[in-house]
């Protein structure tokens, strides 16, 4: 990737994105995560040099092995993938800005047990399943209510920073806008408990996910091609 595409990527990525916001609100501002999991470490520099400076990874090894090839840029990695119980030590050996896919209760437990023997802190998006899915991970939507409240309250090692979720497959606008709705709602519900993400939308979908509340995005193709 030369800067000059790179520029013209995040530019026309932003100039969409500003258009979606401003539908919402002036004032809602929207945090833009570019997925670089089948991008080169040279990429992201690139994308960086272009302004961006988030970026996310689906596999625990793919963050270790770009995260180690730019350590000398300030960049904020965020944990997009699911994460399997065997790697989560070496997750937290990562240190990752945000790890965005707490799917369960079950792995809210052993994440916390395992960063209280390593004496850290990880802040995470609670995921949730509101495209009703099997193929998708995340609690379903009637449960997620009560799952953030009891990560609260049982995982101190956990800061809960909001919600994620996938819009649905589909080519049904309704139904994607549906499941984003879902999301949004229980985002509105724990933003009380001090939710500040509603992390929804990727390059598919992510005007309709913001129109419809999203302030976090997971950019791909869009960003990289």
């Amino acid at each position: 990737m030369e800067k000059e595409l790179a520029v013209k990527n995040l530019d026309r990525v932003i100039s969409k994105v500003e258009a979606a916001r401003l539908r919402v609100s002036e004032h809602h501002i929207v945090k833009i995560i570019g997925v670089s999991k089948y991008s080169t470490s040279k990429d992201v520099a690139m994308l960086y040099s272009a302004g961006q400076r988030a970026f996310g990874e689906n596999k625990v090894q793919d963050l270790k092995q770009k995260s180690q090839e730019l350590e000398e840029l300030p960049l904020e990695w965020h944990f997009i993938g699911r994460l399997q119980k065997n790697k989560i030590n070496n997750l937290i050996d990562l240190n990752p800005t945000l790890m965005q896919s707490l799917d369960s209760y079950e792995l809210a437990l052993e994440l916390d047990k395992k960063l209280e023997l390593k004496k850290k802190k990880m802040s995470c998006l609670l995921q949730i399943n509101s495209a009703f899915e099997e193929s998708k991970t995340g609690v379903d939507p009637k449960e997620a209510l009560d799952i953030y409240k009891k990560i609260l309250e049982n995982c101190p090692n956990i800061k809960l920073k909001g919600v994620m979720s996938i819009g649905a497959h589909s080519d049904d606008k309704k139904t994607i806008k549906n499941s984003f709705l879902i999301t949004k709602k229980i985002y509105d519900e724990v933003v009380s408990f001090g939710a500040i993400y509603c992390s929804m939308g990727m390059s598919s979908d992510y005007e309709l996910a913001i129109t419809c509340g999203s302030n976090m995005i997971r950019v791909g193709s869009s960003l990289f091609k």
